[in-house]
């Protein structure tokens, strides 16, 4: 039997790596630096990606199963709540981020912006609380 135990270590840390990339990539153009910031946020996909495979992979029928939290109850109810959130704005992103990268990289710039404004903090949401979850799971009330 295959161990996938180390698939919550590996997602956590791939969503913990998105949202440094989409802080690096959100500062980089602050500053102008247009080509960094495009490499940051391709970086950035490509992480979330990575992430969003892994995921589906630990996920699968007879793979890592279900992981139920142990937390005391007001502890359950603000991780229901970070979980609810973050799924629902999980299944969100996926399509803002692809129209923001293709706006992006097709130099649709106004209109990149306008969608980023959107979707960068939602992502960033998405990522940051993908490694709460993982802590309060694994770490905090395990």
């Amino acid at each position: 039997m295959t161990d996938y135990s180390i698939f919550p270590k590996i997602n956590a840390t791939l969503n913990g790596s998105s949202a440094v990339l989409l802080v690096t990539g959100r500062a980089l153009i602050a500053r102008g630096k247009m080509a960094a910031h495009r490499a940051v946020m391709i970086a950035a996909f490509v992480t979330s990606s990575l992430f969003l495979t892994s995921y589906l992979y630990y996920h699968w029928p007879g793979h890592g199963g279900i992981v139920y939290f142990h937390g005391p109850g007001w502890a359950r109810i603000l991780y229901r709540t970070i979980l609810t959130s973050h799924t629902i704005l999980a299944i969100v992103i996926v399509p803002m981020v692809l129209i923001t990268l293709t706006r992006g990289l097709r130099e649709q710039f106004d209109r990149h912006r306008a969608i980023a404004r959107w979707t960068y903090p939602l992502w960033l949401y998405v990522s940051v609380t993908g490694v709460i979850v993982y802590l309060m799971l694994f770490h905090l009330f395990s």
